[in-house]
């Protein structure tokens, strides 16, 4: 979804001028100070959120905005100013494959290139240093300036005379002005050092090896410099009287002839967005052995004439991209806790986040699952956290760094925020829920969601906002409404942005629905603990859905409450076999079905559903098969069906999907990226065939 269609043009302003605002006091502690508050994954999350922003709300774009400038002036600075001839830029970044591949597809679009155009580019690791130009004329280095706000810096020209990676002279063939730029930087042992250093000496400590590095650097005395041991890498040149070669290679090449250490990884790559996503996998996979700090892989566009045509944006080359790597750990603020009622009641404490870029991806909330955990973590509104994500896991507080700043502590509620209604945990279980049941509202929509949903009946063009405004308008208040609809389409037809074939799209959608099958409409019921494998479970072994009622109603009838004791069976014993006799089956599953059964409201929901709806005897049609009867199990990545195509073909094929690998599997398909589950198959001496194999086996069954 846009940004555009989250807020309002007032509140867009308002954030942008927010987001200005934090940009620049941390640019100016960053760049000027040598002092972040926040880290780089917090700094770039307020970035990309004032990108986006600008880029929905394009008109909004102030002439100060972030996005026009670069790093920080420097006039509380100490040392002499140095304005740049040529301006010293920072650079885009991106943050997935899918941004890299953009990026060349840009380039390709401004240069006239067809889609599949090769463009050799270079690529080296982004050290996590201080940029910093050195002018040579006629071969002798004149001046060192540190980059400042792109178009003045400071002037650290004594200071660089102690870092014995850069030469004083060059060769005597060299340009009579060439200006050469990379970064400043410290090594981890080098870091390590100075800290204990500035630790016994009462002094203070620093953040990171580039802070190290700046604080080193821009020193008004170059004594304090010489005392440091700083490093300096080549990436890049400046003005020039004449540029040594026609390539991005070939210059760098002569940078390194003339003596200037360039980065070990620096290669030159001549495919696409897959060859530079590779070497930056490696470079990644090789980041916790180098002796330095890396924040990523810069991309550079090899030919220096395309470099020229494609020239610059407010304050970044567009032949140039940093890639950046994703944190999977990073720290923010608790700005809210908020309490969401889902579909089963269930009352979820949810963190609202300042920004922060973990895994790739700007992170704004995090679920904090029930009030044991916000025990446990000590979590109060205003706590400073440490999150994680790794890959598509859903982000998590794995730590509260503020646990002992005396604040009060969060107040779980007891009533239901959505309806008021007591919310109570049963004995034994950690989460609370609203006991109103299908009274309350949040529980009302979110089970019409879920019934409509993919896994359930998958009702087309029924999606959350349509649920919203049909209930709220009282059109729906259970299932049955949604295909008494078809009274409702000259109503639904005035309402704003409904057209004929969208209705009727739609109400078509919903009678396509009228047969539905039964184990798809028992799992949209929301049944708690009747998910879809049960569903299915349950289906097979009753075939009907009213029999299911029937059994559940024959338990209630015959069940007696022990006095503090789980309800167990006294008469009629075999329907309480009925159902735990089902593999998968199990008390609580009983309970729940129970439950469900014996609200009357409940009831006439199942009744008025029925009257509506005709699903056909549940049959599972199974063939004959080398894996009939036996259980298998599906794990990784699979590239030619989703994993419910594949259990589908399991039942079909007479065999039993199952989640986890156990003594009782008979076969593992594995398809990439399978972990623990392929580990485990191999100690227990179980087949394991990738998805090849699984299709071989489904062809040949299938062919008898």
């Amino acid at each position: 979804m846009s940004q555009r269609a989250n807020l309002s043009e007032a509140d867009a302003a308002n954030e942008l001028m927010r987001l200005a605002r934090a940009i620049a006091h941390h640019d100016r502690l960053y760049h000027a100070e040598d002092s972040p508050e926040i880290s780089d994954a917090e700094y770039d999350a307020l970035v990309r959120r004032n990108a986006e922003l600008e880029a929905a709300f394009p008109h909004l774009i102030r002439d100060d905005s972030p996005t026009r400038k670069v790093g920080h002036a420097i006039a509380a600075s100490p040392l002499g100013k140095v304005a740049h001839e040529v301006r010293m830029m920072s650079l885009d970044n991106a943050f997935s494959p899918e941004e890299v591949a953009e990026w060349l597809a840009r380039m390709r679009r401004f240069l006239n290139l067809p889609e599949d155009a090769p463009l050799a580019c270079t690529a080296e690791d982004k050290i996590d240093g201080l940029s910093c130009s050195l002018r040579y004329e006629n071969g002798v280095l004149l001046r060192a300036a540190t980059r400042g706000d792109g178009q003045v810096g400071e002037d650290v020209t004594a200071n660089v005379a102690h870092i014995p990676d850069i030469p004083q002279k060059l060769p005597a063939d060299v340009p009579a002005i060439f200006e050469v730029r990379g970064e400043v930087y410290m090594e981890k042992q080098a870091f390590t050092a100075i800290n204990a250093a500035q630790h016994e000496a009462g002094g203070k400590l620093f953040a990171n090896p580039r802070n190290a590095a700046a604080g080193s650097l821009r020193q008004k005395d170059a004594n304090v410099t010489a005392k440091r041991t700083l490093r300096f890498w080549a990436h890049g040149w400046g003005a020039a009287t004449q540029v040594p070669g026609t390539t991005q290679t070939e210059v760098v090449e002569c940078l390194r002839a003339w003596g200037f250490p360039i980065s070990p990884l620096f290669t030159r790559i001549e495919g696409g967005a897959d060859d530079l996503v590779a070497h930056f996998d490696a470079i990644g996979a090789a980041r916790p052995d180098l002796p330095y700090d890396i924040d990523g892989v810069v991309y550079k566009l090899d030919r220096i004439d395309w470099q020229e045509r494609l020239g610059f944006v407010a304050k970044a080359p567009r032949w140039a991209l940093a890639h950046k790597f994703p944190a999977e750990r990073a720290e923010t603020t608790v700005e809210a806790i908020d309490i969401q009622v889902g579909r089963t009641g269930k009352l979820t404490p949810v963190g609202r986040l300042a920004p922060v870029l973990v895994g790739g991806v700007t992170v704004t909330n995090v679920t904090l699952h029930n009030r044991d955990e916000i025990a446990r973590l000590g979590l109060r509104v205003g706590d400073r956290v440490v999150i994680q994500r790794a890959g598509d896991v859903i982000p998590q507080v794995v730590d509260n760094l503020t646990r002992d700043e005396v604040r009060a502590a969060f107040a779980f509620p007891d009533h239901c925020p959505e309806c008021g209604s007591e919310a109570v945990a049963e004995e034994g279980e950690v989460d609370v829920r609203c006991t109103a049941g299908l009274i309350c509202p949040a529980q009302r929509t979110q089970r019409l969601e879920h019934f409509v949903s993919r896994k359930a009946l998958d009702i087309e063009g029924l999606g959350e906002k349509t649920i919203a405004q049909f209930f709220a308008l009282g059109w729906l208040e259970s299932p049955a409404d949604i295909f008494r609809l078809r009274q409702r389409r000259s109503d639904i037809l005035a309402l704003e942005g409904w057209q004929e074939k969208s209705v009727d799209n739609l109400l078509a959608a919903i009678e396509a629905k009228r047969t539905p099958d039964a184990a798809r409409l028992l799992f949209g019921l929301g049944i708690r603990h009747v998910g879809e494998v049960t569903a299915r479970d349950l289906m097979k072994h009753f075939h009907d859905l009213p029999r299911i009622k029937e059994a559940v109603d024959h338990l209630n009838a015959n069940f007696m409450a022990e006095s503090g004791a789980r309800l167990k069976p006294e008469t009629d014993y075999d329907w309480y076999l009925a159902f735990t006799s089902i593999d998968g089956v199990g008390d609580a599953v009983v309970e729940s079905l129970r439950d469900f059964f014996h609200e009357p409201h409940n009831v006439a929901v199942w009744e008025d559903l029925l009257s509506q709806v005709t699903p056909p005897r549940y049959e599972v049609k199974t063939i004959a098969s080398r894996v009939a009867g036996k259980t298998v199990v599906f794990t990784g990545k699979l590239g030619t069906m989703s994993r419910d195509e594949a259990k589908a073909q399991a039942e079909r094929l007479g065999a039993k999907a199952a989640g986890s690998v156990s003594a009782k599997t008979d076969l593992v398909v594995a398809g990439p990226g399978a972990g623990s589950k392929m580990k485990k198959a191999a100690e227990l001496g179980i087949e394991v065939v990738d998805e090849a194999g699984w299709a071989a086996i489904v062809a040949e069954a299938l062919g008898n």
